[in-house]
């Protein structure tokens, strides 16, 4: 840009072409880079998550600089292009940095002004029109920018004050269009402004590109917050409901102890979010035991909302006397009946001491694990389908005679990272010979966990362990 020091200087050389093609090439791997990054951001997160889309529009506006940058840096090797303005039918492409950048001169001397082909473009100009001098200029601006243009002509002419702004320009057709405007006064030899040089830049896809990164930033940070307020109001309704015991609890709580009990919650490694899944033991009228894990499919909010109405569900049935069978069919009817219609699966068994009698349904759930002398095996399950799967299934229902010192694991699917149904069972039931023996209901959760509780985990699960004392 020319210098406002004196408007007969000789005319600055354009650098060698050896250096300005080692920028280009710069430039360009920069490019390949850049869009590399974008499409393993796509790939990573699809093509509908907001930090996906935020990712994408800082690369698309990266990728639209180092363009401009590209074609600025062959512009500046190749040389400067003719400033008069032709109405040579092989214009620049729509959108290239040729048909965004223009130039003008203002003579106030002779008040005489010349446009560059390309200014006329990015202000919507007939060609063959002659170009507006610095007083009509301000018509073509949009009237809250007018000021800001004003004020940067005039700190220019009178103060010798580079100009380095944008305003908003309405072309003929209607289109709005950003204009980035970088101009110097050119003195004469007695010290006065001779004229005013610039170049125009339509920054319109620009500044779009930066709203669009700044709007996804936004939505990202909406959806962040909203994910942590989501999580924080699951994690208390779901430690408001479930048994507030750590470690060990025995039951009943007066008379001869007949059940030592322990549980855990795992947490998914793969996700912040709060599922479905419960654990429970709770003491019944008689010295009955009521014992039930459940997992609802999904996760958030509205998922442990059912979980907290489905385990408060079971409790009062239970009070009430409702033996497990029926108490599922209650169940999947209440599930059935909820406003967001969800699946689930759950075990309920009443414990009676007085006979050692495991009572127990199930709702498409793994089946008991019951420990005995070394060995373990999964009870046979009694028929049952999902809740929420079907109006009207039957659930049947299954006795199991316990022993002093049986060890068994309830728990929901998902406990063992990468196995389900059958696999699952056979892996913890490879490990019988740690849990059975002397040790506590503690104990055995610690064992559990300790081996299939360390590595990733795509789901969340609960685990109850209840040992017969007596």
């Amino acid at each position: 840009m020319p210098s406002h020091l004196s408007a007969d200087r000789p005319a600055a050389q354009p650098p060698g072409r050896g250096s300005v093609d080692a920028l280009i090439s710069q430039t360009r791997r920069l490019k390949g880079d850049v869009d590399a990054v974008r499409r393993g951001a796509e790939e990573d997160d699809g093509p509908d998550h907001p930090r996906g889309r935020w990712q994408r529009a800082l690369c698309d506006l990266a990728l639209h600089q180092l363009n401009d940058l590209d074609e600025h840096l062959a512009q500046l090797r190749d040389g400067p292009l003719p400033t008069a303005p032709t109405p040579d039918p092989a214009t620049p492409p729509q959108g290239s940095l040729l048909s965004r950048v223009g130039s003008a001169e203002w003579n106030l001397l002779t008040d005489e002004a010349s446009w560059s082909g390309e200014l006329y473009r990015i202000l919507g100009r007939d060609p063959a029109a002659p170009p507006l001098t610095l007083d009509e200029l301000p018509s073509l601006v949009l009237d809250e920018d007018r000021p800001k243009l004003t004020a940067m002509v005039t700190n220019c002419l009178v103060d010798a004050r580079p100009i380095d702004g944008e305003f908003r320009i309405a072309r003929r057709d209607g289109d709005v269009r950003t204009v980035h405007m970088m101009g110097e006064p050119v003195l004469d030899t007695d010290g006065s402004t001779a004229s005013m040089w610039a170049v125009l830049r339509d920054v319109s896809e620009l500044r779009r590109s930066q709203r669009v990164v700044s709007e996804t930033r936004d939505s990202l940070h909406h959806q962040r917050e909203a994910a942590r307020t989501e999580h924080r109001l699951a994690v208390e309704l779901q430690e408001a409901v479930l048994p507030p015991w750590r470690g060990s609890l025995r039951l009943p709580h007066r008379g001869p102890r007949t059940l030592d009990l322990a549980a855990r919650r795992l947490q998914a490694s793969t996700t912040t979010l709060i599922g479905g899944d419960w654990y429970d033991a709770l003491e019944l009228t008689g010295g009955e035991t009521l014992l039930s894990v459940g997992d609802l499919t999904g996760q958030g909010v509205g998922v442990t909302s059912n979980m907290t109405m489905l385990l408060g569900a079971v409790r009062g049935m239970a009070m009430a006397g409702a033996q497990p069978g029926q108490l599922m069919a209650w169940l999947n009817q209440l599930l059935d009946a909820t406003v967001q219609p969800a699946l689930g699966s759950a075990i309920c068994c009443r414990y009676r001491p007085g006979t050692r009698t495991l009572v127990w349904a199930q709702a498409g759930h793994p089946a008991p694990l019951l420990f005995r002398d070394g060995t373990g095996r999964a009870l046979s399950a009694p028929d049952g389908v999902l809740l929420g799967a079907t109006s009207g299934p039957g659930y049947g229902q299954a006795e199991e005679t316990l022993q002093v010192g049986d060890l068994l694991l309830l728990h929901t699917d998902g406990l063992v990272p990468g196995h389900t149904g059958t696999a699952a069972a056979n892996l913890l039931l490879d490990l019988a010979p740690r849990l059975t023996g002397d040790r506590t209901a503690e104990d055995c959760v610690r064992t559990v966990v300790e081996e299939f509780g360390a590595g990733e985990r795509e789901d969340n699960a609960c685990l109850l362990a209840v040992k017969v004392t007596s």
